[in-house]
C-alpha cells in the first residue's frame, strides 16, 4: 500500500508536476505546520486559532517567511522557490501581486520538499520561517 501521508516521489515524478500542483500541496503542508505550531504553543484560545492561522498563512506573512529563507536555501531549493514565484497565477484582488508571487514560491518549495520526503528539511525551514512569530498573540 502506498503511504500518502509520507510520500517520497522520485525526481522524475516531481518533474512531471506543475508548479501550481506543488504550490497546492505546499499550501496545505504550510497551513498544517502553522496549525500544529499554534496548538503546540498552547497559548491561543480555540476562538483565536482560526484568526492566528489566517494571519500566519496570509500572502504577506508567507512572503516575509520566504524572504527569511531565501538566503539559506540550497541551490535546488532556490530554483524551486523561484520557479514557484515566477508562475503565472491569478492574483486575488485583496493581495499584493509581489507578495502573492513570493507566497506561491514558498508554497511551491514546501510542496516540493514534502513530496520529496524531506520532512526534516521542512521542519528546519519552517522554524526559521516562524522566527518573527516566537510569541503567540
Amino acid at each position: 500500500m502506498k503511504d500518502y501521508f509520507n510520500p517520497a516521489l522520485s525526481v522524475s515524478e516531481l518533474n512531471h508536476l506543475s508548479t501550481l500542483a506543488l504550490a497546492h500541496i505546499g499550501d496545505a503542508v504550510y497551513e498544517l505546520l502553522v496549525r500544529s505550531w499554534l496548538c503546540s504553543h498552547g497559548r491561543v484560545t480555540s476562538n483565536a486559532l482560526h484568526g492566528e492561522s489566517v494571519k500566519r498563512v496570509s500572502a504577506k506573512a508567507q512572503a516575509a517567511a520566504g524572504g527569511r529563507l531565501l538566503p539559506i536555501l540550497m541551490e535546488a531549493e532556490t530554483a524551486v522557490y523561484r520557479r514557484g514565484r515566477n508562475t503565472h497565477a491569478t492574483v486575488p484582488q485583496s493581495a499584493d501581486p509581489a507578495q502573492y508571487r513570493a507566497a506561491t514560491g514558498l508554497e511551491t518549495l514546501f510542496g516540493w520538499l514534502y513530496l520529496s520526503g524531506e520532512h526534516a528539511r521542512i521542519n528546519e525551514l519552517f522554524l526559521i520561517a516562524m522566527e518573527d512569530h516566537s510569541h503567540v498573540t
